[in-house]
């Protein structure tokens, strides 16, 4: 499975969740993890994952920002990165494990567009992970101000959700995070307590949204998009 879109749309936390959800082993893999400066150790941490991967069946090998290990190959890589790569596809191809293993590869990229073909292929479920819409962004609010002190009515995190267009999961993390910065620095920190600090408002998520602004733009949304027509599975 391919698990590709913007930054910050809770792509890595799918794959903690779908282990979770199957009970299964769960491997958090990074390019940095398989990569050593040892000649042909690489290979060798490759075959070794897929095998301990085997024995603690179900398991799941989750690979995050998997575009750096999996790029497209070219004249002008070295040895060492080719032999990975080309491990990790033969692997991948299921060659090294029987039939029935209950093993089960997830990868997460930003950039679909400059995975090898290779990977591609053999990354045969490939969804797309959009932004959060409206009704997301507002229970994305509610969810992390649940255990926070505020004054807000349902109206008001309706508003917003209307406020925070192209925002993602992360963005929406940030802004609460700032929101919730605004009955502190109202008071006087010099004789600062508990009982002083008043809930969270909706003129604070006002002026945090003065400062805090979406970290993606629609170019790159349409890249995604584009992406997702040509070779993606739907949307997650």
């Amino acid at each position: 499975i391919l698990l590709f879109g913007p930054p910050g749309t809770g792509k890595t936390l799918i794959g903690k969740c779908v282990a979770a959800q199957c009970k299964a082993t769960f491997f958090c893999i990074s390019a940095s993890t398989l990569t050593s400066k040892w000649y042909g150790e690489g290979e060798k941490m490759v075959r070794a994952l897929f095998a301990v991967a085997s024995v603690h069946q179900p398991s799941i090998i989750f690979i995050d920002e998997i575009d750096s290990l999996l790029c497209q190959r070219s004249d002008q890589e070295n040895e060492t990165s080719r032999r990975l790569k080309t491990e990790f596809l033969i692997s991948l191809d299921g060659a090294s494990t029987l039939d029935d293993d209950l093993v089960l590869v997830i990868g997460a990229t930003n950039r679909p567009q400059e995975l090898d073909e290779a990977a591609r292929r053999r990354l045969v479920k490939r969804l797309y992970i959009p932004l959060p819409d409206e009704q997301a962004r507002c229970e994305i609010v509610t969810k992390l101000l649940r255990n926070i002190t505020n004054s807000l009515t349902v109206d008001d995190i309706e508003e917003v959700g209307r406020m925070t267009t192209d925002f993602s999961g992360a963005d929406m993390a940030s802004l609460c995070r700032e929101a919730s910065l605004g009955p502190v620095r109202s008071i006087d920190l010099s004789r600062i307590d508990a009982l002083d600090v008043r809930p969270i408002s909706i003129d604070d998520f006002r002026d945090a949204l003065k400062t805090v602004r979406p970290s993606v733009c629609q170019a790159d949304l349409k890249i995604y998009t584009d992406w997702n027509q040509t070779f993606g599975s739907g949307r997650c």
